[in-house]
């Protein structure tokens, strides 16, 4: 029996929009690899202010990934395992920068640890230290966008997974730290590694927070996403370079979602 007997099909007044959806996905994506140079793509690429900025992408993505692993697998354990009020709190709270346009978050940040304010003079003068228009800011803006993927995605898992296991460990004698290490992460494991490609993929495809926090120094903390943008407002580096970067961030998106769906649960089964 076919799924219109059934019932189940779609119907096809739908067919037209869902066709002109994917259009809307596709079209723009192949007018930027058409206006692509074949020919200097790789010369594009190499060139010293795109080297520069792809070496500051992936160091500074690596690093707000790594920051947001020790940060977000803490909370995404607490948020799994408190009660509905406190759950349904967090949740909302890790997901404000998903809703929220990164410039917002880049304003926010210069306003927590600007020179000015309180927090940036306590950095000042007590340790030295001045974090905006720095690559570490580069790092703290990636992270601020890019943690609620991570959060999100373990929270889901170790929530999908239940707490029976880590109840049965408890009662076997196994205490808080060697459950944790010996139950809770490994079953936790698969929304960890896709929290992970989530977190890095938009890490190094940020650009409002950055560009507001970290400013655009070319070699200090130009990433792609604003060597594209300036290439494009006719300095820096050329346009070619700016679509060959664009393209280098499309597959890197496009493998980014082939990790994900590799690791999706069960895929390895």
């Amino acid at each position: 029996m076919s799924r219109r007997d059934t019932g189940t099909g779609t119907p096809f007044t739908l067919v037209a929009p869902a066709v002109l959806g994917v259009a809307l996905l596709i079209l723009p994506l192949a007018a930027l690899i058409g206006r692509a140079s074949w020919a200097t793509l790789w010369q594009d690429v190499t060139s010293p202010a795109a080297v520069d900025a792809l070496r500051l992408s992936v160091l500074s993505g690596l690093g707000a990934t790594a920051l947001c692993l020790v940060l977000g697998l803490p909370l995404a354990l607490l948020m799994a395992r408190s009660g509905p009020r406190v759950s349904a709190l967090l949740r909302a709270l890790v997901a404000v920068p998903l809703v929220l346009p990164p410039m917002v978050g880049g304003v926010a940040l210069l306003f927590l640890f600007g020179r000015t304010s309180p927090v940036g003079r306590l950095l000042s003068d007590a340790f030295a230290v001045t974090l905006p228009f720095t690559p570490a800011a580069v790092v703290l803006a990636q992270a601020f966008v890019a943690l609620p993927f991570l959060v999100l995605a373990v929270e889901g898992t170790i929530r999908s997974v239940g707490g029976r296991y880590e109840r049965t460990a408890a009662t076997l004698g196994a205490r808080p730290w060697r459950v944790l290490w010996h139950v809770t992460l490994p079953l936790a494991a698969p929304g960890i590694v896709v929290g992970v490609i989530l977190c890095f993929a938009r890490a190094i495809g940020e650009f409002g927070a950055t560009a507001l926090f970290a400013g655009n120094a070319p070699g200090v903390t130009q990433t792609m996403p604003l060597a594209i943008y300036t290439a494009f407002n006719g300095a820096g580096t050329g346009r070619e370079t700016a679509v060959a970067l664009s393209i280098l961030l499309l597959a890197t998106a496009v493998v980014v979602l082939l990790l994900v769906r590799a690791w999706r649960p069960g895929a390895l089964k």
